[in-house]
């Protein structure tokens, strides 16, 4: 009897919590299914010894391999995929990609900027043709390369299933498949995925997401057949449903040197990329400082994983929080937990950290991040803090975004028009939002509940299990 094995890529460290740390590989290896995991060459053992269970391989994915033969035919390839992250349908909300092409607007050098009048040529076409989208597809599968042979000629898989529909390096592994014949599968790992990323990078058989809503932006922006998408949950969420990861607040609080007779207000760095989040700190700590809040407070700051990335502008940011935090009492930071290589700051290590945190705050700020999910889960008020910091980076050739400016972005506008926290644009609207909710901490908990069930669909800890079970129906039949 053939034994059924599937390939996984895992190549973002957020994906090693969708399959690894719910119960997604779990179903699948109980339901008799080998699965190879493929991950950053660096951590495979690493992972193996942390996660290992009968029946699961690890495997390195080959990114160095798959970067230099990207860097072969660079231009070419960059085009390709800038055209692909744009040029989604203008059927749904379109202010994530358009941001992205103002970005490149600024940031690029001026070789790329000559060809920039036809790239907008381009993607006014591609928002108005699946067909256009469809020939982009194919366009992109020409640049593949022999680099995953040695892989499917030992394991002769029979589902490749990856973190996303080769929006990233997973690409080439999934244009390996499709040459082989390799049935394929996708996940959405983010919140913001089917809105920001666009049309696919290979052409992938089938797709599972978050939700309904998701379900929708896959099928009219980026033209998937409704009925090869299925609805099945977020699996990285289950954990906060069944409390596998929260730590007690008093063992919490001494963690991080809080002070349990104050209220704790928690701030997650978000938005980096476009925009500081000096300005929302800096008028947070001055409110906790001068006491001028409705009750005394105290301010955990939880840094970004851009601000550990190479780049001055987001260090600069990161040391100057750390600096305020040392200078000032009943201000505190934290650093998301890294993985390591590849994977970088986005981890599992860190899911007790972050599910520690929604839920034993008092009020959750932000800039929309996908955590004001999260929060909403642990019934945690929300507050998105959009205070524009002026000039922006205030750096040539770095693309700023007010932040004032960003609501229409299609999950920013879900969560507006959900009702489900407050959003703030001054200082004297960000002290009203944080006194009403000292004052009425179940304000808008209603608003809260509606939003979680209808962004992730299933709020009882079974979306891994669900997600599994749709992976199993694309299998063949055992023996077969």
């Amino acid at each position: 009897m053939k034994t059924r094995r599937v390939f996984i890529s895992a190549d973002h460290g957020l994906s090693i919590v969708y399959f690894l740390q719910s119960d997604v590989v779990p179903t699948l290896l109980e339901r008799g299914v080998e699965v190879v995991l493929l991950t950053d060459d660096a951590l495979r053992g690493k992972i193996h010894e942390r996660f290992k269970m009968p029946g699961l391989s690890i495997e390195g994915l080959k990114l160095s391999e798959a970067k230099t033969f990207q860097n072969r035919s660079r231009d070419a390839q960059w085009w390709l995929a800038f055209l692909r992250r744009v040029g989604g349908s203008n059927r749904i909300r379109t202010a994530a990609m358009d941001s992205y092409v103002h970005q490149v607007w600024v940031e690029e050098p001026p070789r790329r900027l000559v060809l920039m009048p036809l790239a907008w040529a381009a993607i006014w076409m591609l928002r108005r043709s699946a067909r256009l989208r469809m020939g982009l597809v194919r366009l992109q599968e020409r640049f593949t390369d022999g680099i995953y042979d040695e892989l499917f000629d030992r394991y002769s898989p029979d589902l490749v299933i990856s973190s996303t529909p080769g929006w990233r390096l997973d690409r080439y592994l999934l244009r390996e498949a499709g040459r082989r014949h390799v049935p394929t599968a996708s996940v959405v790992v983010g919140w913001d995925n089917p809105s920001s990323y666009s049309i696919p990078g290979a052409s992938v058989a089938n797709m599972t997401c978050w939700s309904d809503l998701q379900k929708e932006e896959l099928v009219l922006g980026s033209d998937w057949q409704p009925e090869n998408v299925n609805v099945g949950g977020i699996p990285s969420y289950d954990g906060y449903f069944n409390r596998r990861w929260l730590v007690p607040r008093e063992e919490y609080f001494k963690l991080h040197k809080l002070d349990p007779e104050r209220k704790l207000l928690s701030y997650a760095c978000s938005f980096v990329s476009f925009s500081p989040n000096w300005q929302n700190i800096e008028a947070l700590a001055r409110l906790v400082r001068t006491d001028s809040l409705a009750a005394p407070c105290q301010l955990l700051i939880r840094l970004h994983p851009n601000h550990f990335w190479d780049v001055d502008l987001f260090i600069e940011e990161r040391e100057r929080i750390r600096r305020l935090a040392r200078d000032m009492p009943h201000v505190h930071v934290v650093d998301p937990v890294p993985l390591g290589g590849e994977l970088g700051y986005y981890s599992g290590e860190d899911m007790p950290e972050k599910a520690s945190m929604l839920a034993h705050s008092d009020i959750f700020l932000t800039v929309y991040s996908t955590m004001v999910v999260e929060a909403a889960i642990h019934d945690t008020p929300i507050v998105s803090v959009c205070l524009d910091a002026p000039g922006g980076w205030n750096r040539r050739r770095k693309y700023s975004l007010a932040l004032s400016r960003i609501g229409d972005w299609p999950t920013h506008a879900r969560f507006r028009e959900a009702h489900a926290g407050h959003v703030v644009y001054s200082e004297s609207e960000l002290r009203l939002a944080i006194d009403g909710y000292l004052g009425d901490p179940s304000s808008k908990a209603e608003a809260r509940r509606q939003f979680v069930q209808r962004e992730i669909t299933y709020v009882d800890g079974s979306a891994g299990r669900r997600t599994a079970e749709f992976l199993l129906s694309l299998l063949p039949e055992r023996g077969s």
